[in-house]
This record gives structure tokens, sequence and C-alpha cells, in this order.
């Protein structure tokens, strides 16, 4: 279905509820924070920051609000979602919809991550798991 377009994985995202304290606790397990953004969400932040341990990269992110207060709420299934690389975002977009699978975004989302920025989108697994397809733009 994605054929040559799916290049790998690319990031795990992990939902906080404490940014300063997670950076610190996986800064100790050796990790070192590679990309750090603030982003409007709703009048507050959503805090973001890229952890890099041996090429494996993990997103942590802090949802403000009562979304963070739902994150504090949750006994197991912290992993938000996985991310896979893909070379171009658009064919990737098709290639699901023409599978018969379902985007839960209208079209690719772009983020201002890293030097020139990503675009993304989402299905969901078999279990409600969201697997994020991602293009970074070079």
């Amino acid at each position: 279905m994605l054929g040559d377009n799916l290049t790998g994985f690319q990031h795990l995202g992990l939902p906080v509820t404490n940014m300063d304290a997670s950076k610190g606790f996986y800064a100790r397990l050796g990790f070192t924070e590679i990309m750090a953004r603030e982003l409007p969400r709703g009048g507050d932040k959503l805090r973001v920051s890229m952890m890099e341990l041996n090429g494996f990269i993990l997103e942590l992110y802090q949802l403000p609000g009562a979304e963070g207060e739902a994150v504090k709420q949750r006994d197991d299934g912290h992993i938000d979602h996985i991310a896979l690389d893909v070379r171009d975002i658009n064919a990737a977009f098709e290639a699901i919809r023409a599978a018969g699978l379902t985007p839960l975004e209208d079209m690719p989302v772009f983020l201002p991550f890293w030097e020139r920025g990503i675009y993304y989108f989402n299905i969901r697994g078999l279990d409600g798991e969201r697997i994020e397809f991602c293009e970074r733009v070079r």
C-alpha cells in the first residue's frame, strides 16, 4: 500500500503531566533534548520536547487544561501514538484513503517542528491507537 514511501520509525509520542520533571527523568536515562517547542492551544500552550537516545526519538508533550488533567487520570496506556516516516505525505495520505482507511485529519497538517517543519496525519489502529504518518520538510 505505501510501498517505498514508508521509510521507518519516526518517534513515539508520550503525554506527560510535568514537562520539566519528565525531561529530567529521561535525561538521567541518557536521552538528550534535540528539539523543544511551545505551541498555542486554546489560550494556553502545548509544550513539546523531542528527546533522543541512539537514534530513538521520544516525543514528550504536556497538554494544557482539561486535556492535561485527563492524562493524569490514566492508569495504563500513556503512550499516545507511534509515528512513521514517509517520503511524500500527500502520496501516503492518498494511499491510506485508497486502502479504505480513514485519516483523522481532512488533509496533512503542518507543524513548525525541526528546521523547516513537518507534515503529518493520523489513522486509528484496531484498538484505537493513533498511527501518525510524518514527512519532515527538508
